[in-house]
């Protein structure tokens, strides 16, 4: 059986300076290209049997970067819809709401098609989402990836373990980063998280 593995996107100027980023489909950054690039090498010798991608841009072109021009996209991947809260920082929140925490509060209403989402209801996604990986991965010894957004894919880790949804907030995940889920003794486990390609200096 193979491991579910998670990529993060490439950086975006918001997410560089913080900004809550769900619907605004914002470009990878400079940076953000090298980082999906540099994911390539780390699933190189890897068999990869499904590969599923959110329909942002920012996903999309980071899964074309890392070697996965196929995967499909597949909304339930979309990442956390932040409502009022999009293209705002944590630090601006808190300055009216200064015990808000995303992982349990959710967020406050946003525009006309965007009402923000709560955390059950972005575990309702995480849930479909694996129980297709988990699907594909019992039928045979290829690996299943994941190219998401952060927020999302903290969630879907948190479910994978049996955790609530907001036990997503014991999971930092950098942009560029690639994370792997297993299973030990058929137990859900972390068997890899958040790593990049380290670049050595010449």
């Amino acid at each position: 059986m193979g491991e579910l593995i998670l990529v993060r996107h490439g950086e975006t100027e918001w997410s560089l300076s913080g900004r809550h980023t769900s619907y605004t489909d914002l470009p990878l950054t400079a940076h953000g290209q090298e980082q999906a690039r540099a994911v390539a090498p780390l699933l190189a010798d890897r068999p990869v049997g499904l590969a599923l991608v959110s329909p942002l841009q920012r996903a999309v072109h980071t899964a074309e970067l890392a070697g996965f021009k196929n995967a499909r996209i597949t909304p339930d991947l979309h990442e956390w819809d932040y409502g009022g809260y999009e293209g705002i920082t944590t630090v601006e929140i808190h300055r009216s709401r200064p015990d808000w925490n995303l992982w349990t509060d959710g967020v406050a209403p946003g525009p006309a098609g965007h009402p923000g989402e709560s955390p059950a209801e972005v575990g309702a996604r995480a849930d479909r989402v694996l129980a297709e990986a988990d699907a594909a991965l019992r039928a045979g010894d290829e690996d299943v990836v994941l190219i998401a957004h952060s927020h999302f894919l903290r969630v879907l880790t948190a479910r994978y373990l049996g955790l609530p949804a907001s036990g997503g907030a014991l999971f930092v995940l950098d942009t560029g980063a690639l994370s792997r889920l297993g299973r030990e003794h058929d137990r859900p486990v972390v068997t890899a998280w958040n790593s990049v390609l380290q670049h050595t200096a010449n």
